[in-house]
């Protein structure tokens, strides 16, 4: 598998958890590997995502700009401490 393929999977197996969560994942082997390939992706930010950002700033909503969860999601604007976060469509998302 190519690390992108890696990284896909371990959407695939996040989703797996949510939905089923009294099985086991087929590639649940794989997990670390998966995980590591996920977050070595580099998050692409949309100009939207930015704009927003930037809007939520000046109106005083302090955030941390694409915090990364343990499992490995990228989370657009998150207040960790508040467990607070918001996603911004842009041109690609997948969970």
């Amino acid at each position: 598998f190519s690390s992108e393929n890696l990284s896909q999977l371990h959407m695939v197996f996040l989703h797996f958890q949510l939905e089923f969560p009294d099985q086991t994942f087929p590639l649940a082997h794989m997990r670390a590997e998966l995980l590591t390939a996920f977050k070595r992706q580099a998050s692409r930010p949309s100009k939207l995502q930015r704009d927003v950002a930037a809007v939520l700033t000046r109106i005083g909503w302090d955030h941390t700009f694409e915090f990364l969860t343990q499992e490995g999601l990228s989370l657009g604007m998150a207040q960790p401490d508040s467990m607070t976060a918001i996603e911004v469509d842009g041109p690609t998302h997948y969970l």
